[in-house]
């Protein structure tokens, strides 16, 4: 076990967090909330999106603040959850209620929660390899990425459960292999697993699940971990039992709870995407969905895989050039069987000290677009090699196993993804965010390339050296994009948004507004996609009047409606003069998003 001083220790893990939090702090509540965002900040307080838990307000002539913010009871955070996001995320959103409870609805604490979660699985990344890889400076490394990684970063400033799952099933992991570990002790043969962690497993895997469904996969990878390792029956008996009793208390919530239309409506999208995806894959308002065909499910594969490694983010597209990537192959395949073949040759042939940096720097002629990018993607290639290495010179037996683990919990769950994909016959769901659970035990494997390179002799490192340090570059410029708000491959958008409409529009309306005037929100028509869960809501939109009310005082008295000829303004009509004052225009869905 390689260590450091507890006080060396606790002082870099303490900067590497300050680090992480200030990196996700940064320009949090920057720029407006989107369309998913709204969700979340909807749901959290109870409010069903277009108000089917509101129909006595909105069908009113006149309604005021304190008629939108009536007391909700459990029934309607239920029917929340369940009419706006399919049943999914309860436990998020209960986090989030609470928070929000005590500090606010602004922009920045409805996205503090994430902030948080991110920053804390930093930490637990740290505690995680300390304890099953029994190395210091692994664990630290591994927090580092951790700490810097775009994905991370971008999700943490979203007000969504991601960030917030990827700390539960890391957690979760942690308690599975703490099981495993000492159901498999070869030195206590049939040893008692204490029963406080099949109970702490089954518990996690609740929270887990109503985190996010598709951490589903993260249990499936545990399955295969187990069937793979897992020796004792005693162990199989309680660790199935747990499983049971976890699924037993998750059936109550799709039975009796907000889960009731999930199978439903996963069945009634793939439908719909299968649709757009036969009929108008490049039109849509949903972006493109192609038919699940092997090519187009390869190409949207092809940027997951590569931006699950910080080494590789962003070489997604080079992956489908098939020039320049064979060229960029075979120059990283050739440096790599040099290195393989001279690792431990003390004094190799005089070609051998340059031969690895010519033939990275060998490809930057023939490559016909950015050939800094492909130069680090023939780097790939000898630093994956490095990993390789390290996993087989310094891991023993036991820790090897824990790797072959880390490896399915890297890849499984997007393979998951591509299967659902296959099976559904669309390519939608085919997005880096529904299998975010693998970044966590990617860093680690990109912290053992980073270990077993400081070990390796000069003229094989600096040549990785450089290729790192270009790719460093790419990741800083991608960061800078992200806090600019345009890199659609994180924030979904290409033009920075401005800053929350609706927020700014309630501080204008309690500026201005004096009894006796109106405030008139736009009435745009609204497509039904789903008559079973949307029965009975309204034929147009209420949903900028929902927003709208979110930030204005929970008892005024504001008089309200909402016009049905306005398609985009928000107005205050002056009840003395008659004056019509236009708050905020949405230019049809401009500032809607």
């Amino acid at each position: 076990m390689s260590t450091l001083s507890p006080r060396t220790r606790l002082l870099i893990a303490g900067a590497i967090l300050l680090l992480a939090f200030g990196l996700r702090l940064y320009r949090v509540g920057t720029y407006s909330v989107f369309f998913d965002e709204k969700t979340t900040l909807l749901v959290s307080q109870g409010v069903v999106v277009e108000g089917y838990n509101q129909k006595d307000v909105f069908n009113k002539p006149y309604f005021t603040p304190a008629d939108y913010w009536r007391p909700k009871t459990i029934g309607d955070y239920s029917e929340a959850v369940a009419r706006s996001d399919i049943g999914n995320s309860p436990v998020y959103y209960a986090i989030l209620h609470g928070w929000m409870s005590v500090f606010g609805l602004s922009d920045w604490s409805l996205r503090m929660p994430s902030v948080l979660f991110s920053t804390l699985t930093v930490l637990l990344l740290f505690i995680f390899v300390r304890r099953h890889f029994r190395s210091d400076t692994l664990a630290l490394v591994s927090a580092a990425i951790a700490a810097v990684e775009p994905f991370f970063v971008a999700y943490s400033h979203m007000a969504r459960n991601y960030s917030t799952t990827f700390f539960f099933t890391l957690l979760v992991t942690h308690v599975f292999l703490l099981i495993l570990e000492k159901a498999s002790d070869r030195e206590v043969p049939n040893r008692r697993v204490p029963i406080g962690l099949y109970i702490a497993y089954s518990l996690l895997f609740i929270l887990s699940v109503l985190s996010h469904y598709l951490t589903i996969t993260v249990f499936l990878c545990h399955g295969l971990c187990a069937l793979l390792y897992l020796r004792s029956d005693r162990a199989w008996i309680t660790l199935g039992l747990a499983a049971m009793g976890g699924l037993g208390l998750l059936s109550l919530w799709f039975i009796y709870g907000g889960g009731r239309y999930t199978f439903f409506v996963l069945n009634s999208q793939a439908e719909f995407y299968r649709h757009i995806a036969l009929t108008n894959p490049l039109g849509s308002e949903f972006g493109i969905v192609l038919p699940a065909t092997i090519p187009n499910i390869a190409k949207k594969a092809a940027p997951i895989f590569a931006d699950l490694f910080i080494i590789t983010n962003g070489l997604g597209s080079a992956l489908l050039g098939l020039r320049n990537l064979s060229v960029a192959l075979v120059l990283g395949g050739a440096a790599t069987l040099i290195m393989h073949r001279y690792w431990n040759v003390a004094k190799p042939p005089v070609w051998v000290y340059g031969a690895v940096s010519l033939l990275l720097l060998a490809g930057l002629p023939f490559y016909s677009v950015v050939p800094l990018r492909f130069f680090v993607l023939s780097a790939a290639f000898p630093f994956f090699y490095l990993m390789a290495r390290y996993i087989i010179d310094r891991t023993d037996d036991q820790q090897k196993r824990l790797v072959i683990c880390l490896l399915i919990l890297t890849f499984i769950p997007t393979l998951f993804l591509l299967f659902m994909a296959w099976r559904s016959g669309h390519t939608f769901g085919i997005t880096q965010r529904y299998s975010g659970f693998s970044f966590p035990y990617v860093c680690i494997l990109i912290a053992m390339g980073l270990r077993q390179l400081v070990r390796l002799q000069w003229w094989f490192s600096v040549p990785m050296l450089a290729a790192l340090l270009v790719q460093s570059g790419f990741i800083i410029q991608l960061l800078g994009k992200i806090y600019d708000d345009i890199e659609p491959k994180y924030t979904y958008f290409s033009q920075a948004r401005i800053s929350n409409p609706y927020w700014s529009s309630a501080q204008e309306l309690m500026k201005r507004y004096v009894p006796g005037d109106t405030i008139v929100y736009p009435n745009r028509q609204r497509q039904i996609y789903d008559e079973k869960i949307e029965s009975n809501t309204f034929p147009a939109s209420v949903f900028d009047a929902q927003l709208t009310n979110v930030y204005l005082p929970k008892d005024a008295q504001y008089m309200q409606r909402i016009d049905p000829a306005e398609r985009d303004r928000l107005i205050l009509i002056k009840g003395r003069t008659g004056e019509k004052i236009t708050i905020f225009d949405f230019e049809g869905t401009k500032y809607r998003y």
